[in-house]
């Protein structure tokens, strides 16, 4: 380098000839990256439910060259998670090897994603390799989120804390309810974004009807902490949830949360949420516009969550005299769903909204939430809990997720465009006893949809849909839904 008159550092030729040399090779480098970098037609993250299920309906179209991207060893069947921790169903049962769930001709590739370049269509894995692809999927699920309640995680090395959202803490939760006889169950929900959030329900419901079987029952207190106004959101649906709460005798804290475990003194502190004012035992509950999360069917149906849906009869204990108020409720076994966020690395890769619809959409797949596809990079795809597709998060919206994600991608490979809609049904079976389910069917707009036109029978509490959810559903999911055939 020489210096001009004023000071400023000058290149020299020699210097100016080895940096031009620099980069000519740091080109060449990424040139030969480039040539020998092992790119695939079809790059799935994430085998779960999602991925699988599209992964095999490609398969089936006839799309060769499709890879799956899952670090675990097992595959868990996430609805039956709430049947173990309520007692009706062995862990053993909601789990198999992932080797042996594939859909036959889909590949799998074990390690987990790093960070993601759409620009580039590449991405790199947690082992150090770097892949690209043509199209990508993207299904990782959502994160649990255990550190987002202070003292949470810690409590749940103790022996009255679990919950029903991993298959370990959901075996320890079985036995934990099994051996209740007397004090205090609480159980809480989580608020969006969450994985079909009302999933910590079932296994109250079942621990409730196992208590009264052995005549315990009206020795537990039991408290549902909710964070919305009603259950679900789903006015028809939320009457019969409702019912069951009052026939248990559980008491309910509505649009409230979990704000801290104390675990050395088993206290639950629950805070009401920041806007508007409610009393706990009475009728009169001024929201003050408090809605529900982003996809609670709520969200879409004010009416839905107003104080009029909500149960008084249910809701008894402790007042909140002021909003913001907390109460400690001294627990003998806590259940909990813990809060819920999208994987840092969708953000960080740019695959998020800027400016999401709903503050709890922010971090998730900004995709068109009718075809699926990317609003800015048309070779990405998204769906499941990773999405912002507008509907709830659970595994029964995927089935036709996954329908309309594989016509639309299978026909822009042909050279069509996407024209294959996601029409935002979704289902979720809620047991509320020992022997009988609650059939939810539902809309992005909190409306009915069942299954069978006209009838909406399924809504009601029945033996029949126990048997279909508990004995039917887990065959078709391990034999045809995860092999993209329903």
């Amino acid at each position: 380098m020489t210096t001009t008159s004023n000071g400023d550092a000058q290149p020299t030729k020699q210097s100016v000839k080895q940096s031009a040399k620099q980069t000519a090779q740091q080109s060449a480098k990424q040139t030969a990256q480039q040539a020998t970098l092992t790119t695939y037609r079809v790059l799935v993250i994430g085998g779960g439910n999602a991925g699988l299920s599209v992964a095999g309906r490609l398969q089936r179209a006839g799309i060769p060259d499709i890879t799956v991207i899952e670090p675990r060893v097992n595959h868990v069947y996430q609805p039956m998670l709430s049947h173990v921790a309520g007692g009706t169903a062995r862990a053993s049962q909601a789990t198999r090897p992932q080797a042996d769930v594939m859909p036959p001709g889909v590949t799998l590739l074990r390690d987990a994603v790093a960070s993601v370049d759409p620009e580039t269509s590449s991405l790199v894995l947690e082992s150090g390799r770097r892949v690209g692809y043509e199209h990508l999927i993207v299904c990782p699920g959502i994160v649990q989120d255990w550190d987002a309640v202070p003292g949470l995680r810690a409590a749940l090395q103790s022996p009255s804390v679990a919950s029903s959202y991993e298959i370990g803490l959901a075996d320890k939760t079985s036995h934990l309810l099994r051996d209740l006889r007397e004090g205090t169950a609480v159980f809480v929900q989580a608020p969006e974004p969450a994985s079909f959030a009302g999933a910590i329900q079932k296994p109250m419901y079942l621990a409730c009807d196992y208590w009264r079987a052995r005549g315990v029952l009206d020795r537990i207190r039991v408290v549902l902490v909710l964070p919305d106004a009603t259950p679900l959101g789903v006015p028809e649906i939320d009457a019969e949830l409702e019912r069951k709460v009052a026939e248990y005798g559980i008491e309910v804290r509505r649009e409230s949360r979990l704000s801290e475990v104390v675990a050395d003194s088993s206290t639950a502190v629950i805070d009401r949420a920041a806007v508007g004012t409610a009393a706990i035992g009475t009728a009169a509950i001024d929201t003050g516009g408090i809605g529900a999360g982003a996809h609670s069917p709520a969200a879409a149906n004010p009416a839905a969550s107003s104080p009029a849906a909500a149960s008084p009869a249910a809701e008894t204990g402790a007042a909140f005299d002021v909003e913001g108020e907390s109460e400690r409720i001294h627990y003998d076994a806590l259940v909990v769903e813990p809060p819920q966020r999208a994987p840092a690395w969708i953000a960080e890769a740019g695959l998020a909204a800027a400016a999401p619809p709903m503050d709890s959409e922010g971090g998730f797949v900004d995709v068109n939430g009718r075809t699926l596809q990317h609003r800015r990079y048309p070779n990405v795809w998204s769906l499941g809990d990773a999405a912002v597709s507008g509907s709830q998060r659970s595994g029964g919206a995927l089935r036709k997720q996954t329908k309309a994600l594989a016509e639309n991608l299978a026909g822009v490979l042909g050279g069509q465009a996407a024209r294959s809609e996601y029409d935002g049904y979704t289902v979720a079976p809620f047991t509320v006893s020992r022997s009988s389910v609650v059939f939810a069917e539902f809309d992005a707009d909190g409306q009915q949809r069942p299954s069978v036109p006209f009838w909406k029978g399924l809504a009601r509490e029945r033996r029949l849909t126990w048997v279909f959810d508990r004995r039917v559903l887990p065959w078709v999911y391990w034999n045809l839904i995860l092999k993209g055939r329903a």
